[in-house]
């Protein structure tokens, strides 16, 4: 008859958190091996791609590992992927550059205006 193995945690039910692996010891007995659970890779906040550079861990190992490992060196590193931030600085660069044409635009039309009406009162 096979070996039976019994969980080594107070937890009795087989849950996400209570997963077990069987491993046989060097003793020759068979023992149950808590596992924990896989990471997820870190996403973009944006778009939701997987973030490169960056290690993929459960929220606590984080604060173990050194910052090098957590970010990149750019703005946003390590919350926005590269492709965000270069379309994010696009979008800023031209909806400056539409305030710059909008206040051109008005000056010119002003400025048409003043003569139309100097040339109306020289008439």
């Amino acid at each position: 008859m096979a070996q039976r193995v019994t969980y080594r945690r107070r937890n009795p039910y087989n849950t996400r958190s209570n997963k077990i692996k069987t491993v046989k010891t060097p003793g020759g007995i068979l023992r149950a091996q808590h596992v924990k659970k896989l990471a997820k890779r870190p996403r973009c906040g944006d778009t939701g791609v997987p973030l490169q550079g960056i290690a993929s861990l459960r929220s606590r190992q984080y604060a173990t590992i050194s910052k090098t490992k957590k970010t990149v060196s750019r703005a946003y590193g390590g919350k926005l992927s590269a492709n965000s931030v270069k379309e994010r600085i696009v979008r800023a660069f031209l909806i400056e550059e539409q305030k710059v044409v909008k206040r051109v635009v008005k000056e010119q039309t002003e400025a048409a205006k003043k003569d139309a009406s100097k040339k109306s009162k020289k008439n």
